[in-house]
């Protein structure tokens, strides 16, 4: 960013007048992303604005002896020139047009030669073949968490003596024992009251179960955090924030790095095995972020091109949700809808082939068994009816409130943790919540349950092969109409379920809030469609149970006569995920077609819109932001999101820095500023940038050079060339005057100089300012007066002043 402070003094070297020159201005910023480095050719091709100097590149000055003092660094790139610092944000518009240089170079040599014409189809080609790479990976990974995690999620219950590597449902596929009213039992699973105590009945048999659930999950939590803390830090939470801010341009190093994607592919599975109130949906995103970034360094265009990169990333996202859900198509929408920062037509195609082959992939290892993409695949036979909307839009109400509820409490802790003594002991925090978590889970089958089991349970609509107690009607085998059945009165069973749902749902609604945010991978999507679900679930049956009770009431009897099959209890728990999740995240066109694509509920779509749509604007009149963008603004990340609107009438002035009473504008001359002018500069501030000015006095802008590029240049210089001295002058121009015999060597840092910065006058109103900021991810624009520099307004400046303006502490953004 740009600087301001004192004059500095004149030096004693005659300079040449060199005001006839005008130099544009090249573009430059700092930042980067894991472990890359990254190095780019500049190009130096604006010529003196007079004309009157037409020589060539060559030229170094006049005068005797001096064809070589004047030393031109950048023809051959330097090694970190044009790379990013950590928590910076990088420069969109530089790193397009750079890329754009880069394949018309490659079109232009393709003419020439056959080995070029073959390079530049594999340039061309390396996208699709980057995807596929995408695709299988994520796919692979998605598979083997999958996998791994039912089986230590049965862990905590018992053990196959077959084969302990089977879960229990795979334990008992094969079994001769297995009857069809208790399919879940064989002699080949054991408890461990079986294994340690020889038998599974009695009071001690439940404890020592009771001991082993919990102990189990202790185990797994303790590992998982102690690997993240240990390992890789970054790999906690859901990292849907950290991806979205990453894709607006923020540079935050490591975070998509191997040792990321290794420890959070292990502690993912751990921390959904522990039987915590966390999803693997959220933290699959930020895996297959990992995956892209990785893979990327496989691909010159990509590894050296930050912009190439985040396209490469949107379409990693997508291909995380496709494997998240099974949803391949709601992937693609979910990057463009909720991720995604620059999503052109391009990277559409690329986002939707890389979801497909990682869709493809799940579905060729089969993690679940059942031949589908997801584990609560439902198929419902019954149509949905008019009036049934009223109670639709009920659960969107719901799913809204929730979302708000949930996200001021969560936020309200996460802050309480970061600010208090609670988040130097991240360790204990996970074991607290983890041991609170199974001792109340045990006790209730529909909280020992993994959370995407009860769903699929809640989901399921009872048929005659069933033997949930959430199927346990009275009169359940006698049937009117072939095979359907129709509405009938619940049995024992059912209220039993209804019973333990309500409690479920108590426990899901307060221990989410504490558990979303530890330092172990946690997703949101899951436990909030639980919640949904649950709701949903008991508003269904309470439906069911009015229409088959008062089936002559007006509202019923002219579309539910007696007998009939009317209401579909597990599409009012399908609803509901999908109320509850849209609060939450706030997704809308997405979340419908992951739902339906989860679900095969294909012809439910209006209701889904309908909850979806509600439960959003019941959210949004409570709180503007979704759990993602509260994160981003809670850890302080320089993210502008799209969807705001900027209605305040502020101008540019207002903003820019520096204001009336701070100090000077910190600027560079074109000609007149020595190495240790510039050194003494760097070494005074922190200011990640300077703009370069004609001379102090007329502050006509010439250009911005970037701090990191100045620092690695001058340093090179001293390396190469023994005549560089502290005396020795800089030049930011074309052309150097003629110097006298016997004078230090030069400098020509032109090349270094962003010769086209973005400028606004300073009666521009902030509202546009803020647009071109979001629109071009500008990391600064220069603010001017009749071609005069008057000072400098940064992606920070900007976000702070939104704060302001919205009553919040401008303070709360921490980075560049």
């Amino acid at each position: 960013m740009a600087m301001w402070q004192g004059a500095m003094d004149n030096r004693s070297f005659q300079q040449g007048s060199f005001n006839s020159f005008q130099s544009s201005s090249s573009d430059e910023d700092l930042m980067e992303i894991p472990g890359t480095a990254m190095d780019f050719s500049m190009r130096d091709d604006v010529p003196p604005l007079d004309g009157e100097i037409e020589e060539d590149k060559s030229y170094n000055g006049g005068g005797i002896g001096s064809s070589n003092r004047m030393m031109d660094f950048l023809e051959e790139p330097i090694p970190g020139v044009g790379t990013y610092d950590d928590f910076n944000t990088i420069d969109w518009v530089r790193e397009k047009s750079r890329d754009r240089d880069r394949h018309r170079e490659i079109t232009n040599k393709s003419k020439e030669s056959t080995w070029a014409l073959i390079h530049s189809v594999s340039d061309a080609f390396s996208g699709w073949l980057l995807m596929l790479l995408i695709g299988l990976l994520s796919g692979s990974l998605a598979g083997l968490i999958d996998i791994s995690a039912h089986w230590m999620t049965d862990l905590k219950e018992g053990i196959c003596t077959e084969g302990f590597w089977f879960n229990h449902e795979h334990c008992c596929w094969n079994s001769d024992h297995v009857t069809f009213e208790v399919r879940d039992k064989c002699p080949e699973w054991n408890s461990w009251s079986q294994l340690l105590i020889s038998t599974d009945e009695g009071a001690f048999a439940y404890i020592v179960n009771y001991f082993m659930y919990v102990l189990w999950a202790l185990l797994f939590a303790f590992l998982a955090v102690s690997l993240v803390k240990v390992f890789a830090p970054y790999a906690c939470g859901s990292g849907i924030p950290e991806i979205k801010t990453i894709l607006s341009g923020f540079i935050i190093r490591g975070y998509l790095g191997k040792w990321t994607l290794i420890i959070k592919t292990i502690t993912l599975v751990l921390a959904v095995s522990s039987g915590l109130s966390l999803g693997k949906e959220g933290p699959l995103v930020h895996v297959a972020c990992c995956c892209g970034n990785i893979l990327c360094h496989c691909f010159n265009k990509y590894r050296k091109n930050e912009a190439k990169r985040r396209e490469v990333l949107s379409a990693a996202a997508a291909a995380g949700v496709s494997v998240a859900f099974g949803a391949p198509i709601g992937g693609v929408l979910f990057s463009l809808e909720e991720v995604s920062y620059y999503f052109p037509l391009k990277t559409l195609w690329r986002s939707f082939f890389a979801a497909l082959v990682a869709a493809f992939t799940l579905r060729s290892i089969n993690p679940f068994g059942n031949s589908r993409l997801v584990l609560f695949y439902v198929e419902f036979h019954t149509p949905w009816h008019l009036f049934e909307l009223v109670p639709f839009i009920l659960l969107g109400i719901f799913g809204g409130l929730w979302g708000a509820l949930f996200i001021r409490t969560n936020i309200a802790w996460c802050r309480k943790r970061k600010t208090t003594q609670l988040g130097k002991y991240p360790v204990i925090e996970v074991l607290v919540v983890t041991a609170i978590t199974a001792i109340l889970a045990f006790p209730n089958e529909y909280t020992r349950m993994s959370t995407s089991e009860l769903i699929s349970e809640l989901f399921n609509d009872c048929g005659l092969l069933d033997s949930s107690k959430l199927c346990d009607y009275e009169n359940r085998f006698n049937t009117s109409k072939g095979g359907e059945l129709p509405d009938r009165p619940a049995g024992v069973g059912v209220y039993s379920a209804m019973w333990q749902l309500a409690l479920t749902l108590i426990l899901k609604i307060v221990i989410t809030i504490f558990t979303f945010g530890m330092k172990i991978p946690s997703g949101l999507f899951i436990p909030s469609m639980a919640v949904g679900a649950i709701a949903g679930r008991l508003l269904g049956v309470g439906m069911e149970q009015l229409a088959y009770y008062h089936h002559d009431w007006a509202i019923f009897n002219s579309w539910c006569s007696q007998g009939a099959d009317c209401i579909t209890p597990g599409l009012y728990a399908m609803v509901g995920a999908a109320a509850c999740l849209g609060g939450v995240t706030r997704m809308t066109v997405s979340l419908v077609v992951i739902m339906f694509e989860l679900t095969g509920g294909l012809e439910y779509i209006v209701p889904l819109m309908a909850a979806a749509m509600t439960s959003k604007w019941v959210a949004d009149a409570l709180g503007r932001e979704g759990i993602y963008d509260a994160h981003i603004r809670l850890n302080g990340y320089p993210f502008l999101e799209a969807k705001e609107e900027f209605a305040h009438k502020t101008l540019a002035m207002d903003v820019m820095k520096p204001q009336r009473n701070d100090p000077l504008l910190t600027v560079l001359t074109q000609d007149s500023m020595t190495v240790e002018d510039i050194e003494t500069i760097i070494s005074e501030t922190t200011y990640s940038g300077f703009p370069v000015v004609v001379s102090r006095e007329s502050q006509r802008l010439v250009g911005f050079v970037l701090r990191r590029d100045l620092i690695i240049s001058i340093e090179n210089a001293r390396k190469k060339q023994d005549g560089v001295v502290s005396t020795s002058i800089i030049y930011f121009t074309e052309h150097s005057p003629p110097m006298p015999p016997y004078t230090p060597p030069t400098l020509k840092l032109r090349n270094i100089l962003d010769l086209s910065p973005f400028t606004v006058t300073d009666l521009t109103p902030m509202e546009i300012v803020v647009d071109i900021f979001r629109k071009l991810g500008l990391r600064q624009c220069l603010v001017t007066h009749n071609g005069r520099l008057l000072g400098i307004i940064t992606k920070k400046d900007v976000l702070k002043h939104i704060a302001q303006m919205a009553n919040q502490d401008p303070d709360s953004i921490l980075f560049n």
